[in-house]
């Protein structure tokens, strides 16, 4: 077993979602609410459909969820152009603004961790999203690969 692995990832991850938690207290959110956010903001006109796909959780979920952000004015919901059906949403400035604040928190933990690797930090943080690739199944239904390798997004570096 890797079990040195498998705790390390356990606590990276506490920490790493930590430092968002805290920020995301002072709104009334939790996790849920930064996923939906994040992916909105970096796949502008996102689907509902598609969100519901890459975050895997149920419609009441997200409904609930989408309903607080819209309320509050961190997302905008517009209809789609060729099918008015859709639900497209949109990050608004406070949104973006919230996203930039939990993001730079885990830039921050992300670069101190890669400055402390041995080597070049560009090949070494190559090599980590190879690793964390490699740790989503590929056969998984729910598009994290297509959104996260094929859809039109934000730079990664922005």
């Amino acid at each position: 077993m890797r079990w040195d692995v498998i705790e390390l990832l356990f606590f990276a991850y506490r920490d790493f979602v930590g430092d968002a938690d805290d920020v995301l207290k002072e709104f009334g959110f939790g996790r849920a609410h930064h996923r939906v956010v994040h992916f909105v903001y970096r796949y502008p006109g996102l689907k509902v459909a598609d969100l519901l796909d890459v975050l895997r959780i149920t419609k009441q979920s997200l409904g609930r969820v989408l309903k607080q952000l819209l309320d509050e004015g961190y997302i905008v919901q517009q209809a789609g152009a060729s099918d008015r059906r859709q639900r497209l949403l949109f990050a608004t400035a406070k949104g973006e603004a919230l996203v930039q604040k939990l993001a730079g928190l885990q830039t921050i933990r992300i670069n101190r961790a890669l400055q402390n690797m041995p080597g070049d930090a560009g090949a070494t943080a190559d090599t980590v999203r190879q690793f964390l690739r490699a740790m989503i199944d590929r056969e998984d239904p729910d598009q994290v690969l297509s959104v996260l390798l094929g859809m039109s997004r934000r730079s990664v570096n922005e």
